[in-house]
C-alpha cells in the first residue's frame, strides 16, 4: 500500500496570517514608530511647538500690542479664538506631512529602508496604513500640546466652548485625513523635487485653508470662498472651530462628509502608490 503523501507547496497554498497575527504585526509597526518618537522627541517638538508658538506670539501678542484699539477687549479675544482653531489645524497638518511623507521619501530612497517594513507578515497595504495611524496619533498628541500655547501666549485669552462630542469624533478623522495626505504626497511625488513641491503646496494649503480667518468672512470674495472649499484643510479648520469655539463655522453636515471623503480618497490613492513603489 502506497503511503506517500503529497509535498506541501507554499506557492500553490499560500498561508494567510490570522486576524490576531495581523493586529499584532500592525501594533508592532506602530510601537516601532512611537518608540522612535519617544527616543528622538526633538523633531516632534520642533514641528509641534515652534511654528504655532511664533504665529501665536506675532499675531496674538505682538500685533494687538502695537495696533491701537486691539490690545485688549472683545476684538483681541475674538482674534485669539480664531487663531486657536487655525493652530490646531496647522499642527495636525504638519504632523501628517512631516511624520509620514518625509520619512517615506527617505525610506524609498537608494537605501530602500522600506523593505524592512514590507517583510512584515501582513499585506503591503496594511504597512502603509500603519504609517498613517502612527502619523494620526502624533497629530492628535500635537493638538493637545497647542491648547496651553493658545491659552497663555496671546494677549487676550480665547473664548473656549468645548463641544466634546464634536471634538472627540472630528479630531481623529482630521488627523487621519492629514496623515493620508502625507502618505499620498510621500509616495506620489518625485523624491528629487519633493522639497520644492512641498514648499509650493504647503503655502496655499495653509493660507487658503481658513486657518487665520473663518470661512464665512470670505463672503466678500466669492471666488476665493469657493476655491477654499477644494482645500481639505478648510474642513479641518472649520471643524476645530466648531468643536472648541463659539465662532461661526461651516455646517457640520458639510464638514464631516468632506473630511471622510478626502480621507478615503487620499488613503486609497496613497496605498495604491505605496504598493506600486514597493513592487518596483
Amino acid at each position: 500500500m502506497d503511503t506517500t503523501t503529497a509535498a506541501f507547496d507554499p506557492v500553490a497554498t499560500p498561508i494567510r496570517p490570522s486576524a490576531t497575527a495581523t493586529c499584532r504585526a500592525v501594533g508592532a509597526l506602530l510601537a516601532r514608530d512611537l518608540t522612535v518618537l519617544r527616543k528622538q522627541p526633538s523633531n516632534f517638538i520642533a514641528r509641534t511647538v515652534v511654528q504655532p508658538l511664533m504665529l501665536l506670539f506675532v499675531l496674538g501678542y505682538v500685533t494687538p500690542k502695537i495696533t491701537p484699539g486691539h490690545g485688549s477687549g472683545t476684538q483681541a479675544a475674538d482674534e485669539a479664538t480664531t487663531l486657536l482653531a487655525g493652530m490646531l489645524a496647522m499642527v495636525v497638518l504638519f504632523q501628517g506631512i512631516f511624520a509620514v511623507a518625509m520619512p517615506l521619501v527617505q525610506e524609498f530612497g537608494y537605501t530602500r529602508e522600506i523593505d524592512d517594513r514590507v517583510l512584515s507578515p501582513i499585506p503591503v497595504g496594511l504597512v502603509a496604513f500603519a504609517k498613517v495611524l502612527a502619523g494620526a496619533l502624533q497629530g492628535l498628541l500635537a493638538a493637545v500640546v497647542v491648547f496651553p500655547l493658545a491659552e497663555f501666549v496671546p494677549s487676550a485669552r480665547p473664548d473656549l466652548h468645548l463641544h466634546w462630542a464634536v471634538l472627540l469624533t472630528l479630531a481623529p478623522i482630521a488627523a487621519l485625513m492629514c496623515s493620508s495626505l502625507g502618505l499620498f504626497l510621500g509616495t506620489a511625488l518625485d523624491p528629487r523635487s519633493v522639497t520644492a513641491l512641498f514648499a509650493i503646496m504647503l503655502t496655499p494649503l495653509l493660507y487658503l485653508g481658513c486657518t487665520l480667518y473663518p470661512w464665512s468672512t470670505l463672503d466678500q470674495i466669492r471666488w476665493v470662498q469657493a476655491l477654499s472649499l477644494a482645500n481639505p484643510l478648510t474642513y479641518v479648520s472649520e471643524g476645530f472651530r466648531a468643536s472648541v469655539t463659539p465662532a461661526p463655522h461651516l455646517s457640520l453636515y458639510v464638514v464631516y462628509p468632506a473630511l471622510i471623503g478626502f480621507t478615503a480618497l487620499l488613503l486609497w490613492q496613497g496605498m495604491h502608490h505605496f504598493q506600486r513603489r514597493v513592487v518596483t
